[in-house]
């Protein structure tokens, strides 16, 4: 797992006196607030006069060897940029969000409404175009008679780096989409979401990726990535993927937690490579509508 990570951090800064106070000091600057739980790194912002709007560029690490970046003579891309805002909902937070210009990148579309996953279950979404580039939003809605009757999860202390990724079975979770997946799912990276409960009724979201077979090659990165994400009382679980090629930058909830994958399918490619809902909870059924677009390339052609 990649060590180089950016933070963020929530306060007030007195130009006048030079000084910086935190809201919340366990999370202050360095220590708490990551902008992203994958392999994004070195970022930097600046301010759009003409949009008035913050723009984030990021830096995306290779997690193959050495010797790979050396045999094909580069290393590391950036990322799509970001727009960021203060999340007034919460008001803990940044929001992270590609900027408006990326959806101009949209050709194809396909729109999937309502589809179900029942507990354990993988659903092939045919979209009728290749999946190599792709820009996904979906919307998924839990059991509620399944919230409600579970008293609580034996899996509090979750966490998705830790955990044994999409594989790992609990009541509630893990669901969410697996792409760039080939048809015998050898080869597959899931993006998704895993809720715990407590005694006391307290529910906690996860948001995860998970590289451990996204890839059939042996010298790359294999790790879980991910963290919490905040769920306001009556907000339905959402996420946006961007996919191009092996690059996967994923989303939860409006941008309030994002996870950068760089992968290294080799199967799973092109016209090989597909999309799936998967819902491995135990106890609770899902339903998903998802609006898939293929993308096309941002190369500027003269």
């Amino acid at each position: 797992m990649t060590t180089k990570n950016d933070y963020y951090a929530l306060g007030t800064y007195d130009g006048e006196t030079g000084k910086w106070t935190p809201d919340d000091p366990i999370n202050d600057v360095g220590i708490g607030l990551r902008y992203d739980y994958g392999t994004f790194y070195a970022s930097k912002t600046f301010y759009d006069q003409e949009k008035k709007r913050r723009v984030l560029w990021g830096w995306i690490k290779e997690t193959d060897s050495e010797n790979a970046d050396i045999l094909k003579r580069w290393a590391s891309v950036q990322a799509i940029p970001r727009t960021i805002l203060f999340d007034k909902k919460t008001g803990k937070n940044i929001l992270q969000w590609p900027v408006e210009e990326v959806e101009r990148l949209r050709m194809s579309k396909k729109v999937f409404d309502k589809v179900e996953a029942k507990p354990g279950s993988v659903v092939p979404l045919h979209v009728g175009f290749e999946t190599s580039q792709l820009d996904i939003v979906a919307e998924f809605e839990v059991d509620k008679a399944a919230l409600e009757s579970i008293n609580g999860t034996d899996d509090t202390t979750y966490s998705c780096p830790t955990s044994h990724g999409a594989a790992q079975r609990g009541a509630l979770g893990p669901f969410g989409l697996l792409v760039h997946t080939d048809d015998h799912q050898t080869e597959q990276t899931p993006v998704y979401f895993y809720i715990s409960k407590d005694t006391r009724g307290n529910f906690k979201t996860f948001f995860c990726a998970d590289h451990s077979r996204s890839s059939e090659a042996i010298d790359v990165d294999k790790s879980i990535y991910g963290s919490t994400v905040p769920v306001l009382e009556g907000e339905k679980l959402s996420m946006r993927i961007l996919v191009d090629h092996s690059i996967v930058e994923s989303f939860a909830q409006g941008g309030r937690t994002c996870i950068t994958s760089r992968i290294y399918p080799a199967r799973a490619v092109y016209e090989n490579a597909g999309i799936f809902l998967f819902n491995n909870a135990t106890d609770a059924a899902i339903t998903a509508s998802l609006h898939i677009w293929q993308m096309s390339s941002a190369y500027a052609h003269s």
